[in-house]
């Protein structure tokens, strides 16, 4: 009977709405006023003790109320369940780097650590689940393999069902493509399939994925532009179009699903002018699509700006609208807040989250006055809490 109750609880959980972890955009803006916003950061050589929350006003734009949410190593990745009741961190720590669970106070947003294991790759960067919510996925960086653990009833991390090296052929920039690097994970709308960004081999991995055992088999991939390297991926609404930011590059590629096969329509340069304009140092670092699905942006650091693009809806290419710069230094995250209204962009180096209007017809970015200070945001995720 205990069996029974458990799985009964555990499908009730599942059930949740996935108001905030789409892994391939199909989000549509809420309506909810009021959200806590949970922080990842690097406690390594700064003052951070972990993960920080703080509250968000959809109405007025205000972020206050900073806290230590619950303590953890280097946790450069967050993510929070369907259910609103666990959270999930990527310790990005080496050799030594793990996947943390937490429970989620309902009330006061503290976290009360559950389980911890070894991220069974080096510098996990990115985490994402299944369309079940039963599976936590991770892309592990520096040794260029993903992972996947089942979720328990109670929200523990379960040993894992599946670990796998990238395999292809590596780019030509021999200092950062020296073999496979995981940079961003998810999976396909029916959970058939999952997708992983892989910045050293230039391409998007494909693996078919079994959401009953959690088990991962390699099927082909998609090549990007050479020397791009793949770092995030945004899906349109509908799944149809996919947008794979290059970090190298400083570029958006855009590929279309023709009968379950990507092919490639369009490369656009995510700063002003052409890449000669810009000598310096470069590396594009997060993409979101907005809520509406007419508006993209992605995130420069050197240039330490929010590149903001049209989207058609037709065709699925895209036009360069404009580049706002942050108003700090290395902008390696940001954040569209569920009711499409504003977007958080995190200064990893000067410690803010700077906040900008977004015009909901044009998408371009006004600063809003609005900042918080905090110690090197790296990732940012919300809860509504009405």
């Amino acid at each position: 009977m205990k069996i029974i109750r458990r799985a009964f609880a555990f499908a009730l959980l599942l059930a949740a709405p996935l108001l905030l972890v789409s892994a391939m955009g199909k989000a549509k803006p809420v309506s909810a006023k009021r959200f806590r916003a949970f922080v990842g950061n690097y406690t390594t050589k700064t003052e951070s003790r972990g993960i920080y929350r703080f509250d968000f006003d959809s109405e007025t734009g205000k972020m206050s109320g900073l806290a230590v949410a619950g303590e953890s190593k280097d946790p450069s990745w967050v993510l929070l369940h369907p259910s609103g009741k666990f959270l999930y961190a990527a310790n990005e720590h080496g050799k030594d780097s793990t996947i943390s669970a937490f429970s989620v106070d309902a009330a006061s947003g503290n976290l009360t650590p559950l389980n911890e294991l070894p991220a069974l790759g080096a510098d996990p960067c990115h985490l994402a689940f299944d369309r079940t919510g039963k599976f936590l996925l991770t892309a592990n960086y520096t040794s260029g393999n993903v992972a996947v653990f089942p979720l328990q009833p109670d929200g523990r991390l379960g040993e894992h069902t599946a670990v796998v090296t990238d395999q292809g052929q590596v780019g030509p920039n021999s200092k950062r493509q020296d073999g496979p690097h995981a940079h961003w994970i998810g999976t396909s709308p029916d959970n058939r399939f999952v997708y992983v960004a892989d910045l050293g081999l230039d391409a998007v991995i494909v693996y078919r994925f079994d959401d009953t055992r959690g088990t991962l088999t390699a099927t082909g991939s998609t090549a990007a532009k050479p020397g791009s390297g793949p770092r995030h991926i945004a899906w349109s609404r509908d799944a149809q179009f996919m947008y794979v930011l290059g970090e190298l590059s400083s570029d958006v590629s855009v590929f279309a699903n023709v009968h379950g096969t990507f092919q490639s329509l369009q490369t656009v340069y995510a700063l002003p002018g052409k890449p000669a304009d810009h000598p310096g140092r470069n590396d594009a670092a997060e993409i979101a699509l907005h809520p509406s699905g007419k508006f993209l942006y992605s995130s420069n650091r050197g240039h330490d700006s929010i590149a903001v693009f049209a989207v058609d809806g037709k065709s699925g290419k895209l036009t360069y609208v404009e580049d706002v710069l942050t108003g700090g230094k290395e902008p390696r995250n940001f954040a569209i807040d569920p009711t499409g209204k504003f977007l958080l962009a995190e200064n990893q180096n000067s410690n803010t989250i700077v906040e900008f209007r977004i015009n909901q017809a044009t998408g371009k970015l006004t600063p809003t006055g609005e900042t918080l200070n905090t110690i090197s945001p790296i990732c940012l995720v919300f809860q509504p809490l009405d």
